[in-house]
């Protein structure tokens, strides 16, 4: 059975490298960039990676785009900030020949602010099914957090083992992608025909906290864990911020030309 694992990048040159050298294993490495300035594209060729560049259109149209260049039996899919491990890829080795299930979530493990994270929603914590057999799966549309299609007949496995992954260099990473992803979300918030005011954005901001660190018990992972809490909230509060923006669609006051006075 051929493995052929793809990777999503946009200006990842400090990730990507990382993030390669842990699937030279694989049949065929596939890394779909958005036409990055920073050099990851050199240096994913270097490492022998296909490069397919495709053109943001948001995370659910890139990954499809990625599954349909792949050309192995099974795909494997990895982010530039994840890294597969050897036992996970001991795991897919041994499974994929009389695999019972054809699509496979696979556990993360997070390492933020110096720690693993054990508790906070991240641990184990998952996004859509990363192993599955090729023609089995696609995703939804979604600009972010898009989800995904099952085309077979049978349940979801899951890996045991876990892969790693770190999800922020530092806290300018934290507020970037925080910024980023509140704006993508806005669409979904608008295809659901939400409405938004500030009161109801600190309202569902205070409850992603609230989630994260008492529910989530994020408590437990000490400063990292209020961090991790406190970025939920941020991301919440400003997505349905953005969002108000968008139906108020405010305008600045008119202003009409100011000459001298007259004497």
């Amino acid at each position: 059975m051929k493995i052929s694992v793809y990777i999503i990048a946009y200006n990842e040159a400090e990730k990507i490298r990382d993030c390669i050298n842990t699937i030279l294993w694989a049949d065929e490495i596939i890394v779909v960039d958005s036409h990055s300035s920073d050099g990851t594209t050199e240096i994913a060729s270097k490492l022998g990676a296909k490069v397919i560049h495709i053109p943001f259109k948001g995370y659910g149209d890139l990954r499809n785009n990625a599954i349909s260049n792949c050309t192995g039996d099974w795909i494997f899919s990895l982010d530039s900030d994840e890294r597969c491990t050897i036992e996970v890829r001991d795991e897919i080795i041994a499974l994929i020949d009389n695999a019972p299930f054809d699509i496979y979530q696979v556990p993360r493990k997070n390492f933020f602010m110096g720690r693993w994270i054990k508790h906070s929603g991240w641990y184990p914590n998952y996004r859509q099914p990363q192993l599955f057999r090729n023609g089995k799966m696609t995703y939804t549309m979604e600009s972010v957090h898009e989800g995904y299609i099952s085309h077979s007949d049978k349940k979801i496995g899951f890996i045991k083992n876990h892969i790693w992954q770190f999800p922020f260099k530092n806290t300018e990473e934290i507020l970037r992608k925080a910024n980023r992803y509140s704006t993508l979300g806005v669409q979904k918030l608008q295809e659901k025909e939400k409405n938004s005011a500030v009161f109801k954005a600190f309202l569902h901001g205070s409850w992603s906290f609230i989630k994260h660190y008492i529910f989530k018990l994020g408590f437990l992972d000490g400063g990292p864990g209020f961090v991790i809490a406190f970025g939920n909230f941020e991301g919440t509060f400003y997505r349905y911020v953005k969002l108000m923006e968008a139906q108020e669609n405010w305008k600045a006051p008119n202003i009409e030309p100011i000459h001298k006075a007259q004497k």
